[in-house]
């Protein structure tokens, strides 16, 4: 698995108007091409009256999954430049829906590239843009008389305690980035004499804004 990719944190709805169309963007972060179309679907269904329905994603790790649909409109003036604004992003496990509601007022090739760009954003501005960061969980097994100093330190260097379990020793479950792990396991190493004990528990993606886990 890459250590990070960008992408959205949650759901975000925006619309915009033009020329009396009116343009409704639906941005949502998926993990498969399954939710992908099963979030297009539920946007179809809510807008059964609209003029057209159009929507990119891209998912994988490697975004290899790159999808696009005009739902009529001209080929080429809706779908692709959706998948643009998805791409120049460099986001994955994304999917944008743009709804339009005619206005009466054709707005020519250029101008429907516009529009659906704008309308992209505009459900993209309401969500969160975020980098998705893998970090590992490690359980750390020490003396209670050790804890003290492990735990200001921790604080000091502002790691992630997720959780602390007290037994005959403190264990002490830490998130940190999964490039950071052996610095992080070097630290308590120095700081408790080497009078500790570690396992590696399940790694996951965390979104990250300027340095701070959201959760």
């Amino acid at each position: 698995m890459k250590d990070e990719y960008k992408t959205i944190h949650s759901y975000g709805e925006g619309e915009i108007l033009i020329n009396k169309s009116r343009f409704i963007g639906y941005s949502k972060p998926v993990e498969t091409e399954e939710l992908a179309i099963e979030f297009i679907d539920q946007i179809k269904e809510k807008h059964k009256d609209a003029t057209h329905n159009v929507f990119a994603y891209v998912i994988g790790e490697n975004s290899n999954i790159q999808r696009y649909n005009d739902d009529g409109e001209p080929s080429g003036t809706a779908g692709v430049p959706i998948l643009e604004v998805l791409k120049k992003e460099e986001l994955r496990n994304t999917v944008l829906v743009v709804t339009r509601y005619y206005g009466g007022i054709k707005l020519g090739a250029g101008g429907l590239i516009r529009a659906y760009i704008k309308g992209a954003k505009a459900g993209l501005d309401s969500s969160k843009i975020v980098t998705k960061q893998l970090y590992s969980r490690i359980k750390f097994k020490l003396e209670y008389t050790l804890y003290g100093k492990v735990e200001n330190e921790l604080l000091a260097k502002d790691y992630d305690v997720e959780d602390i379990i007290y037994d005959e020793a403190v264990n002490i479950v830490v998130l940190c980035k999964k490039d950071h792990t052996q610095e992080l396991i070097d630290m308590i190493k120095n700081l408790t004499s080497a009078n500790m004990s570690y396992e590696f528990e399940e790694e996951e993606y965390f979104s990250v804004v300027d340095g701070k886990v959201l959760k």
